[in-house]
């Protein structure tokens, strides 16, 4: 993977020293000095977190000129998310007046919230902070050089980041009769775009893009890419140590004020049989587990074919939290609760 050799030399010692050794001409990748941070204010919010869920949806009514690949870097939203929760939608040409929906509404990865976390499933990365949750579009490795499961964990902020393409990728060009030159300096042909985080995953970054096209897909060679928009902000929030968690979770399901969500994503745009029985697996395996954790939880068989029907990455209530009552002693009628502690906390997943 190239992702995993790009960065080869790029050791701290040779970020720091290289400007000094060939000129800031040649080479403008830099740390990024605290003293230098400016003040950036992200481009997505940061929703607070109710029990197992976080954001909500919105409608956005699309202009002729609109793509969901333009609507996706303004918005900061995935092209694949933005077609999947709108079925029947020509992504290229929505048309003039058309309402999409917005799929800003998110069932909480099965994780501790801590710092960044990557859900390769749904080409999303989650961002914990003590305000709540940011969450945005990234591009992920295809399945010839996929993307790490890894806990990891921010190691250096680069601003103006260098390319250094590896001898296999340098050889695909020629082969194709084009040349790429051993390093790709800063700029709008550089294809790390215009800000990175290195990761303790050795070879690996969070990294912008120099195509507009392709974040919320699978298309890198193992890197995360976000839109430059992003990670240009990103960088400036995200201190040295944060934790990294890259995770592969397709079926999501959670609490909130008793009531049970359920999400689920199908991998690709068209939706084959051979994934819809995967992910059949998956919400079984996912539910049994649930439920093993969660007692006293009704769940709707129907909401649950429902959601893995479309396999629409939109959370789906597929049930809710019942109390059992047994009937109290022989001198009354009333019922009482027969396992209600009342000192007991609502139980959560991580805290």
């Amino acid at each position: 993977m190239w992702c995993k050799r790009v960065l080869a030399l790029m050791t701290v010692g040779f970020v720091l020293s290289w400007s000094a050794a060939y000129g800031a001409e040649q080479d403008k990748t830099r740390v990024i000095e605290a003293s230098e941070a400016p003040d950036r204010k992200p481009r997505v919010p940061a929703f607070a977190i109710d029990g197992d869920l976080a954001g909500s949806l919105s409608v956005f009514t699309t202009k002729y000129e609109d793509t969901f690949a333009a609507i996706g870097n303004e918005l900061s939203l995935g092209y694949l998310e933005l077609v999947k929760a709108n079925p029947g939608v020509d992504p290229w040409l929505p048309g003039d007046g058309t309402r999409i929906t917005l799929p800003r509404q998110y069932v909480l990865p099965d994780v501790e919230r801590k710092g960044i976390v990557i859900n390769l499933a749904e080409y999303r990365l989650y961002y914990f902070t003590d305000k709540g949750v940011q969450v945005y579009p990234v591009g992920v490795g295809t399945d010839d050089n996929p993307s790490p499961l890894t806990d990891a964990e921010v190691t250096m902020p680069l601003e103006s980041p260098a390319w250094y393409p590896p001898a296999s990728i340098r050889a695909e060009y020629e082969a194709s009769g084009d040349y790429l030159p051993r390093m790709i300096p800063p700029g709008p042909g550089n294809p790390l775009g215009s800000h990175a985080l290195m990761l303790s995953e050795e070879g690996y970054l969070i990294h912008g893009t120099n195509k507009q096209f392709g974040v919320g897909m699978q298309v890198s060679h193992g890197c995360f890419r976000m839109y430059n928009e992003d990670i240009s902000r990103f960088v400036y929030q995200v201190s040295k140590g944060t934790p990294v968690r890259v995770i592969k979770q397709p079926v999501k399901i959670g609490l909130s004020g008793g009531e049970v969500w359920l999400e689920v994503h199908r991998p690709h745009e068209e939706y084959s049989d051979q994934d819809r029985e995967w992910l059949w697996q998956e919400v079984t395996e996912a539910l049994d587990s649930f439920l093993q954790r969660r007692p006293g939880v009704e769940i709707q068989r129907r909401a649950i074919e429902l959601a893995v029907d479309q396999a629409d990455g939109l959370p789906t209530m597929v049930g809710e939290r019942v109390r059992v009552r047994q009937l109290a002693s022989d001198d009354s009628n009333a019922e009482k609760p027969a396992d209600v502690d009342h000192n007991e906390k609502e139980p959560q997943l991580w805290f």
